[in-house]
């Protein structure tokens, strides 16, 4: 983590690394790689002698996770102090929730960053899924059992689909509590399509919300919503799994 008194230098820096990166990266084997993923925000910082906490970090901190390998990601807060002051485009990907932040956070690509290629073969015309883990959407933390018990289910149920890959449950929940862009989920994980979701349990009902995509091109191929009795909930994942 590094700070910055200018919203320009930060965001100079976190390319300059990147190509720096890249260039030394030229040289070695890929095993070797070093590869970085950046995340840039700007807010206010709480300062505990050489340590900094607040919304400020936590932002960056989400953006990190979410970009690209070799990639960088800016916050909206970056980007307005940014644009038209530093020679590369932004691509922008929308307002998106952020973990443990109240209100969503629009989020910009850099452009220009050196690509990070792997000669491992990305799988785009083989069947091949990968079930992220379901958001769970109530107020109730303890409600994420159920949520990752269903991707977890889901997971079963696939497998026994013939000719179907399907990424083991200890990969995906990886991505557990991250924003994540499918695209790039589809990439390291080798796979075509994915399948997210959320869960929203009060009381004795349930809505589970359900989304497949071809991550080829990140079109939505399927979507439903399922509202059912916390009883039927069992009934509920065996339609959506026959949905798949």
């Amino acid at each position: 983590m590094v700070e910055f008194a200018s919203a320009v230098n930060a965001l100079q820096c976190a390319i300059d690394v990147q190509h720096a990166m890249a260039s030394a990266n030229a040289a070695l084997p890929e095993k070797l790689h070093i590869v970085l993923r950046i995340g840039v925000n700007l807010g206010d910082v709480m300062v505990e002698g050489s340590d900094l906490y607040g919304d400020g970090v936590n932002i960056a901190a989400r953006l990190e996770t979410t970009a690209e390998a070799g990639g960088i990601l800016i916050s909206g807060t970056i980007y307005d102090h940014v644009r038209n002051k530093i020679n590369v485009s932004f691509e922008d990907l929308g307002a998106q929730a952020v973990k443990n932040i109240a209100l969503p956070v629009r989020i910009y690509r850099v452009s220009g960053t050196p690509v990070v290629t792997s000669n491992a073969e990305v799988i785009t015309n083989k069947p091949s899924i990968a079930v992220l883990p379901f958001m769970n959407m109530s107020s109730d933390p303890q409600q994420e059992y159920f949520a990752d018990g269903l991707a977890e289910d889901l997971i079963t149920d696939l497998l026994k689909v013939p000719g179907l890959l399907v990424v083991a449950r200890n990969s995906t929940f990886a991505y557990k509590g991250r924003s994540v862009d499918v695209r790039s989920v589809a990439k390291d994980l080798r796979v075509r399509y994915v399948l997210e979701g959320s869960v929203r349990r009060e009381k004795d009902r349930v809505r589970i919300n359900a989304q497949l995509i071809d991550a080829t091109d990140a079109s939505h191929l399927w979507a439903d919503r399922f509202d059912r009795d916390l009883a039927d909930v069992f009934r509920c994942r065996t339609r959506l799994s026959a949905r798949l």
